[in-house]
């Protein structure tokens, strides 16, 4: 059973079309990541997915509910179910990380207050943060830690679905792998569906059970990494080889 369902989404800015028949679907519990060049509309699309910019045309299905169908109620109850790594964080800078950590819960009510903090601090411990990086700020901390804060916070609520915009931005090889096997390594241990927009070639091979390419409006394929690397595209292939586009 697919978690999410998008069929052929049209996507207008400014008179370009962005999207023009974007078409996929993403299984329950898998890692779908979304390839492609700067431009064609991946966090666009990343938004369109969780209700906040609308297409032009097509439907979204998230969990069995029509997006674009759905009450505002309906919508907010959806979107509690899932969590948003947005892209460099979007941390609160005035609040601590714990308080950043802690604001979904909050958002969401129905938590008692006195076990925020320890679901808080759970969090953040199985981010990888020591302890005493709950009492800081985010200008504090390192790019990488500023990261697992940023998931810490998109998993406190244990949501079914994790959309992440390009969670890797900005950091080295080497905190670019570490982020990625801490995602895997929470992945495989609360079993969300994930939605990862990323640039990261060829690491995001590593991590996702399916990859999907978006070129000119539209997915022009996805599958298993193995498939995508051993593609017959030539559009897919020049993108993964890191090659100029002649058309650029």
């Amino acid at each position: 059973m697919n978690a999410i369902e998008a069929d052929s989404i049209v996507t207008r800015i400014g008179g370009r079309t962005l999207h023009d028949g974007v078409s996929f679907s993403v299984p329950r519990g898998k890692i779908v990541a979304l390839i492609g060049a700067s431009g064609v509309g991946k966090s666009v699309l990343l938004r369109e997915l969780i209700g906040l910019a609308r297409p032009a045309g097509g439907t979204i299905r998230v969990l069995g509910t029509d997006v674009w169908r759905a009450g505002e109620d309906e919508l907010n109850t959806l979107r509690r179910r899932f969590g948003m790594m947005f892209q460099d964080g979007a941390l609160f800078s005035s609040l601590t990380v714990a308080q950043n950590v802690a604001t979904p819960l909050r958002e969401r009510g129905g938590i008692p207050p006195e076990l925020v903090e320890p679901l808080v601090r759970l969090r953040i411990a199985f981010a990888g943060l020591p302890p005493e990086a709950a009492v800081r700020l985010p200008s504090e901390l390192s790019g990488g830690m500023r990261k697992r804060v940023a998931i810490a916070r998109a998993l406190v609520t244990e949501p079914e679905i994790v959309f992440f915009d390009e969670p890797t931005t900005g950091l080295d090889p080497v905190l670019v792998n570490t982020i990625h096997q801490l995602i895997v390594d929470l992945h495989r241990h609360s079993r969300f569906t994930a939605v990862m927009v990323s640039h990261e070639i060829p690491e995001i091979f590593d991590i996702a059970d399916r990859v999907g390419m978006l070129h000119e409006g539209r997915i022009v394929e996805i599958g298993p990494p193995e498939v995508i690397q051993n593609s017959k595209n030539p559009i897919v292939q020049q993108f993964i080889r890191g090659e100029p586009d002649p058309q650029a």
